[in-house]
């Protein structure tokens, strides 16, 4: 009931049934001072509470394609809700959008969902979620109709792309090491595969065989991806996010984020003060009733991209913030988003203690002792705007001389992990995310 307030909902909302369950014993009651004897209760709720799915089973055929499935075997999957009417397999159906109606085709395949797993059913009807095979050119959107009936449903059009890489062959003197595919024409076929499921990516061929410009709906789309094809046993190297631009009206134009942040109140200052110079605009304040402040922004994309780890330090990990695209806008001038330079290493070979000791004096390492590193990687962070070339290989030469001071310990601090968002975010224009099954690494485009 406290968080259902808390989250400003209304007497409806707040005039909720309440079942009381143990799922490990499989039982339900809606008194809590009676146990009960197994889950008919809450069946019985949920049949008499939450209406039943609308539609009309005599109506012509309507299925919304909400969602993209890719099988190997299969091809390409509709997923939708059937609004109207019913569907059986080898059953003659149509596509239709905002553009037109396309030609007859035949459901080759009918699937429902049990559980995690697709069920092969002759027939559904209205309600039912189902997975449709064999049709082709279909995309989010569409509506699947009877030949003689179609009537397309209204659909929220996707937002297109705000955000693009450049995803290239490894060519770092570590390529080939760790991964399993790591050619150009794997990286192609793999990110082409990707298009069949995923709506808003989009790839484009650029002047080079070995490099993809790949673009998405903001960083964690992205990262997503490039996770994923790590986890696959991939090897490819990534360039620093940008935003697309367009022009509008001969304008030149910039994606927005509205930014929505939850912080205690000493913290807004500090918030305030990050997002002044990222060009951010408030729109919304106010105070909740625990003293939490809900802060609201429209920020430019481009002024969040380094942003979250700033904010998590800042606030200390007491802050809450979560944005999503708001709508295109005039160019809102130059964003400084980095001011310190890279420490890059000097020579390959395994990091030492005491060369480390001598590099963290500099800067923030993002390396720890005995880790391979080559010529032109990224090991730090400069404490200076400048980049540093630091030999955090250097070993300590044995002599015959002794001193009171010879056996002092090395002491390190301990090296920032760098996630894979966190190196998107923290690399220059001439720097590249090197990304393997087992590592990632961070260099200069130019090793000389």
């Amino acid at each position: 009931m406290e968080l259902f307030i808390e989250l400003g909902a209304n007497d409806e909302q707040l005039d909720f049934p309440v079942v009381y369950t143990n799922a490990r014993a499989g039982t339900a009651s809606l008194d809590s001072a009676v146990p009960g004897q197994n889950l008919q209760p809450l069946f019985d709720m949920i049949i008499d509470k939450i209406p039943a799915p609308a539609g009309d089973k005599d109506l012509p055929l309507q299925v919304g394609v909400s969602m993209i499935d890719y099988d190997n075997y299969v091809g390409r999957q509709a997923v939708g809700r059937i609004r109207n009417g019913s569907l059986r397999v080898r059953q003659e159906v149509v596509l239709t959008n905002s553009s037109g109606t396309g030609p007859r085709q035949r459901v080759a395949g009918l699937y429902i969902f049990d559980g995690l797993k697709k069920t092969s059913v002759e027939e559904a009807s209205v309600g039912e979620i189902v997975v449709i095979t064999g049709l082709e050119g279909f995309n989010v959107g569409d509506t699947v109709c009877e030949p003689e009936n179609a009537i397309g449903l209204d659909f929220v059009p996707i937002d297109e792309p705000t955000v693009a890489v450049a995803i290239q062959v490894n060519k770092s003197p570590f390529a080939g090491r760790e991964g399993t595919f790591v050619t150009s024409r794997k990286l192609g076929e793999r990110l082409l595969r990707e298009l069949e499921s995923d709506v808003s990516l989009r790839v484009d061929l650029t002047d080079s065989p070995d490099t993809f410009m790949v673009s998405g709906r903001g960083e964690l789309h992205l990262s997503i991806l490039i996770e994923t094809m790590r986890r696959e046993g991939y090897e490819f190297e990534v360039s620093r996010p940008r935003v697309i631009e367009r022009i509008i009206d001969g304008e030149r134009c910039e994606p927005l984020e509205l930014l929505v942040i939850e912080v205690p109140e000493e913290y807004v200052g500090i918030v305030m003060e990050r997002l002044g110079p990222r060009r951010s605009e408030m729109v919304n304040m106010n105070q909740k009733s625990d003293g939490t402040m809900y802060l609201e922004f429209l920020v430019p994309t481009r002024g969040l991209f380094g942003f979250r780890s700033e904010f998590l330090t800042d606030t200390r990990g007491m802050g809450i913030m979560h944005h999503m695209f708001h709508a295109y806008a005039p160019y809102r001038g130059d964003i400084i988003t980095r001011q310190r330079g890279s420490m890059i290493a000097h020579e390959p070979g395994d990091t030492t203690a005491y060369g480390l000791e001598n590099a963290q004096e500099r800067g923030e390492l993002f390396v720890m002792p005995g880790l391979p590193v080559y010529r032109g990687m990224i090991v730090g962070e400069n404490s200076r705007p400048n980049d540093l070339v630091v030999n955090v290989c250097k070993k300590k030469h044995l002599t015959n001389i002794r001193s009171s001071n010879a056996d002092i310990a090395t002491k390190l601090t301990p090296a920032r992990p760098m996630s894979l968002e966190q190196c998107l975010e923290f690399i220059a224009d001439d720097e590249l995310v090197e990304v393997t099954p087992l590592s990632i690494r961070m260099r200069k485009m130019n090793m000389n």
